[in-house]
């Protein structure tokens, strides 16, 4: 198995024991997780901002926009971290 199927393999646990935290991620880190899957399964962010009154939605396309030319393996990395860590603060 090479290191990257290992990783693709690491990015899916991580991405079912997100949903298995036993508290809601503060706002930053449920806005981390979300750029860094997004830039790790579609890449770039494109499309038009979000307008000024959908808020959520624009800080989701900032979030992921600020992600811009982080590769795959580098977001998929930092999201199984990032998982790891928050699983591992409500121990």
């Amino acid at each position: 198995m090479s290191a990257e199927q290992d990783l693709a393999g690491a990015f899916e646990a991580a991405q079912q024991r997100v949903k298995q935290l036993t508290q809601t991620p503060s706002p930053e880190q449920l806005l981390a997780l979300y750029s860094l899957y997004k830039q790790a399964t579609v890449g770039d962010v494109s499309g038009a901002r979000p307008g000024m009154l959908d808020f959520k939605g624009r800080a989701k396309y900032d979030a992921w926009s600020g992600r811009r030319g982080t590769s795959r393996t580098a977001a998929m990395t930092e999201y199984v971290q990032l998982v790891q860590k928050l699983a591992g603060e409500q121990r």
